[in-house]
């Protein structure tokens, strides 16, 4: 594993450019509940990668920077797949950010700043379009002066990867109850061939606790300029039939806007039983039979379940309940 450790005075967030192109920015979803808790590697095998940053005491000198390297899902440093903290949307498994806790420069009182992100670069085909980076967080152990954040910024290549975009929501004081939240960027001509990142980090000092707690994650396509986008983010969750039911039931819903969409089905305590549609969902009415199976084929036990509906625009959950 290569690395590359800056030591210059620079801007927050240096990260390591990816390697050149220009394709096209792609959507990206992930729930978390596939990827395997246990694997060291699942985080980064799904495209996730770290930069640390590291400031003196009082964050006015920027002392150096390491990464990028692939985000780890164990250990004391960044990130990890945790579980048991999630409802109903969240499923069983989520995405815990915190410090770099490896580093010893926490020691010396210096702030360490951990950045977990996925990062793309703009092509000529997503000028005049507007993307969006969706998630559900609340917070975890975190215990002040730490502080937490999710954003979306853009780097430009040619000019010493200076920040051209730095878009960002503070989730330092979330609460202990999840939320869902959104960033949205426009790309603009002048953006073309930069990179465009999207993801969490965290800054502490002294070992303090940092974590904050990550799920439902959508990047996508969410307009274009010029286009109207009315009452593009709505969208309706219906009522199954029938309900209860024995062997199937249909869930019909609708999209206002074409976009990343899963309609899921949750047992009680969180955990998803099946995904009856996951990816890009044209605008219009939709409707899923749900069999009573989960996603291995062996049937559900008796009892309550909930279909849910997770979109850019948030989720919507009804009550389903299964007769043997």
């Amino acid at each position: 594993m290569n690395r590359r450790v800056t030591t210059v005075l620079a801007a927050a967030f240096l990260f390591l450019a990816p390697t050149a192109g220009h394709a096209a920015l792609a959507p990206y979803t992930q729930s978390f509940e596939t990827l395997v808790k246990t694997d060291p590697n699942a985080l980064s095998a799904d495209g996730w990668v770290i930069y640390g940053n590291v400031f003196s005491p009082d964050h006015a000198t920027y002392l150096y920077g390491y990464g990028t390297f692939p985000a780890p899902n164990n250990g004391f440093g960044f990130s990890i797949i945790d579980a048991g903290q999630g409802g109903v949307p969240q499923g069983a498994q989520q995405l815990s950010i915190f410090s770099d806790y490896n580093n010893a420069d926490h020691a010396n009182g210096n702030q360490i700043e951990a950045n977990v992100f996925h990062e793309q670069t703009i092509a000529a085909a997503d000028v005049g379009k507007q993307w969006t980076f969706q998630f559900d967080a609340k917070l975890g152990n975190l215990v002040a002066p730490s502080t937490a954040l999710a954003f979306v910024k853009t780097l430009d290549p040619n000019n010493g990867y200076a920040t051209t975009n730095f878009l960002a929501i503070n989730t330092t004081a979330l609460p202990t109850t999840w939320g869902s939240f959104s960033i949205p960027i426009t790309i603009t001509a002048s953006l073309v061939g930069q990179i465009l990142q999207f993801g969490f980090a965290n800054t502490a000092t002294h070992y303090v606790a940092s974590g904050v707690f990550y799920d439902n994650i959508f990047w996508f396509k969410s307009g274009t300029l010029g286009v109207p986008t009315g009452q593009q983010n709505t969208l309706a969750l219906r009522a199954a039939t029938p309900n209860p039911f024995t062997a199937s039931t249909r869930i019909e819903y609708s999209i206002a806007q074409a976009g990343l969409a899963e309609l899921a089905v949750y047992d009680v305590g969180g955990r998803k039983v099946t995904s009856l549609f996951k990816g890009v969902a044209e605008a219009g009415p939709h409707a899923a039979l749900w069999n009573g199976r989960d996603d291995s084929g062996a049937p559900a036990a008796t009892g309550v379940y909930f279909s849910v509906l997770q979109t850019a625009s948030g989720r919507e959950s009804k009550r389903l309940i299964l007769n043997r």
